[in-house]
């Protein structure tokens, strides 16, 4: 073996090591994963106006909780589009407030609450909600594994010399999520 053989598989061995493919895996799995939570969190818009029509068939005088809702639902919209992972925590967040009102507003109406569409449009919120949170722990477990894989030594140099960073989390951002709920039966 000549010395430009002997260098370039020296060359090869420190690039294999320097760990540049894996990092650009894991990177790939948190974007896989940060799609994923869109997708779940698109359906969950594309969802909601449905939902309020039905509602709206049956509730006419209830109209603050509507505006509020498609408010919310066209900022989570414009969220999902943006990409930005924590724009779309707190549209989400957003989101959940007046969705769980107009739900409970559905609760006045028995005739409503009885009504074909809006359970099976009820069902699929649900499963929705279900699918966003599963999305939402794979997007977190995976930039978990980039963030620490791209933290050793000698991937932190590699990282650094291809410009990764580590990529955020997606946080819940309820107000109130982290208080003890207060159940109330005296009514």
């Amino acid at each position: 073996m000549n010395a430009l053989q002997r260098s370039l598989l020296v060359g090869l061995a420190l690039v294999a090591g320097c760990g540049y493919n894996t990092i650009q895996t894991y990177d790939e799995q948190v974007s896989a994963a940060e799609s994923q939570i869109k997708v779940q969190l698109q359906r969950r818009a594309d969802l909601v106006p449905n939902l309020v029509e039905t509602v709206k068939g049956y509730a006419k005088q209830e109209q603050t909780i509507f505006t509020e809702v498609a408010e919310a639902r066209a900022k989570l919209a414009g969220a999902v589009q943006s990409g930005n992972v924590q724009d779309m925590a707190a549209a989400n967040a957003a989101l959940t407030a007046p969705l769980g009102r107009l739900l409970a507003i559905a609760e006045n109406y028995p005739q409503l609450k009885s009504n074909e569409n809006f359970r099976a449009l009820q069902d699929q919120l649900e499963g929705t909600e279900n699918r966003i949170a599963v999305a939402r722990t794979d997007y977190n477990e995976a930039v978990n594994r980039y963030n620490a894989y791209i933290r050793r030594f000698p991937q932190v140099l590699t990282a650094k010399v291809i410009g990764k960073g580590p990529r955020q989390y997606f946080e819940l951002q309820t107000p109130g999520a982290a208080e003890v709920p207060k159940v109330d039966f005296s009514r």
